[in-house]
């Protein structure tokens, strides 16, 4: 048995940044998961807003309308100058991270315009610096290139979708270059190959004489896992204009820069991650949970703890789930989800896009994000929910996802830290516009 002022469950962006933060300000903090989270899956831009209905430029305002239009919605527990805060914490936490000085660019004042890896402009707010060079609002000119080892990126698709639904002038170029020389290569595999100066060469050496004099250059999200910067400008340098980066399908190479930064960043606090563990309940007593119980293969642990982040994610990551009943449940400590339509009613539409009846079920939270049950009262006293788990958001609709569980995260962490008396640093438990 262990013993730890907080276990976070869940090592996605929320659980992560919950982690960080009490480690940081003086707690003994565990991290119990099944993987590594979504962050291996998404782009890890950080989009704070991107539609309300529309498409959003001024993340900060429409946030603060957004909060006033629903108090159900999760970022009115934050607020517009709380998120702000989240982002600035996160942008320095790569400033002496392992990967550094690669950084995050933007802010939640203005939406960037970026594309995505089917040539679509979404709206994003912060951005790694190898992406900020793709902001298409002022439309330019585009070379798409990708490689033929790399069957997940189709540059003369991108291009052409670029074309016709944004008006940039885009085209698209495929490479006959590979790590060594391999017929099929994931994401993951040329970005450790962009990390060696001579593969980088044997790129520019295709790619130089083929470039229109105004043209960017447009490449999958892979240059350098371990040196992305160091990649990222070698390219920019040698070709001699710039060079951004394209989200593609998993494995998220950004994403996982994301994952050792602030996994790193939980080491040197003295933080420890155990991954493939699944919580299957908890100990209480009163209205605390004293422990979590957790399976690791056939073995099982149980976790003391004084408080528990859950960030476990919604219904695609698992810490929601409809059984077989349609009952709807939260997978680690059996919490009550909020949101859930009653028997007989209507759960989906037909659009990926609707607005679908349950699209909004989680776990809803008073003031402090602790867990409530259907009378409004707490469930547990010692408990902070953070991201995706939260009841109130539609993250695929609102391009709200990533933005969401960087600031209910950084609030949980410092909501804690502020109860405990250790220093919770600056805009902790703010709340409101």
């Amino acid at each position: 048995m262990s013993r730890h002022d907080a276990v976070v469950v869940g090592a996605g962006l929320a659980g992560l940044t919950a982690a960080v933060r009490l480690a940081e300000g003086g707690a003994s903090v565990l991290v119990l998961a099944k993987g590594v989270g979504a962050t291996h899956l998404s782009p890890c831009t950080i989009d704070v807003l991107g539609y309300d209905p529309e498409p959003v430029d001024h993340p900060r305002d429409a946030l603060r309308r957004l909060v006033d239009a629903r108090p159900d919605h999760p970022y009115r527990l934050v607020g517009a100058d709380g998120v702000a805060a989240a982002i600035d914490w996160f942008k320095g936490c790569f400033a002496d991270g392992p990967l550094s000085p690669y950084a995050y660019a933007g802010s939640v004042d203005e939406n960037m315009r970026l594309p995505t890896a089917v040539g679509v402009l979404r709206p994003s707010a912060v951005v790694p610096e190898t992406m900020a060079a793709g902001d298409l609002r002022a439309g330019g000119e585009v070379c798409v290139v990708g490689f033929r080892a790399l069957k997940d990126f189709h540059p003369v698709l991108l291009a052409d979708n670029l074309g016709r639904a944004a008006g940039v002038q885009a085209r698209g170029l495929e490479l006959d270059v590979s790590p060594e020389d391999r017929a099929d290569v994931n994401a993951l595999g040329f970005a450790r190959a962009f990390d060696d100066a001579s593969f980088r060469a044997r790129v520019i050496g295709q790619l130089a004489g083929r470039l229109g004099a105004g043209e960017r250059v447009a490449l999958p999200a892979v240059l350098g896992i371990a040196d992305p910067h160091a990649a990222w400008r070698d390219l920019e340098d040698r070709l001699g204009r710039p060079v951004f980066e394209v989200p593609t399908l998993p494995p998220s190479v950004p994403g996982m820069r994301v994952f050792a930064t602030l996994r790193e960043r939980l080491r040197r606090a003295g933080g420890r991650v155990i991954l493939n563990v699944v919580v299957t309940g908890a100990e209480r007593a009163g209205a605390r949970i004293i422990a979590v119980r957790a399976r690791v293969g056939l073995r099982d642990a149980v976790h003391e703890a004084d408080r528990v982040v859950l960030a476990t994610g919604g219904f695609a990551s698992g810490g929601l789930e409809l059984d077989s009943g349609w009952v709807a449940r939260e997978t680690a400590l059996g919490l009550p989800v909020a949101g859930v339509p009653a028997p007989g009613d209507s759960r989906f539409r037909p659009g990926y896009f609707d607005d679908h009846p349950i699209g909004r079920a989680g776990v809803a939270v008073d003031g402090d994000q602790r867990p409530v049950g259907p009378d409004g009262a707490p469930a547990f006293d010692n408990v902070t929910v953070a991201g995706a788990t939260l009841a109130g958001a539609e993250p695929w609709r609102e391009k709200s996802g990533d933005g969401l569980s960087l600031a209910t995260g950084h609030r949980a962490g410092g909501l804690m830290l502020a109860e405990s008396g250790a220093h919770a640093g600056p805009a902790a438990v703010g709340m409101g516009g």
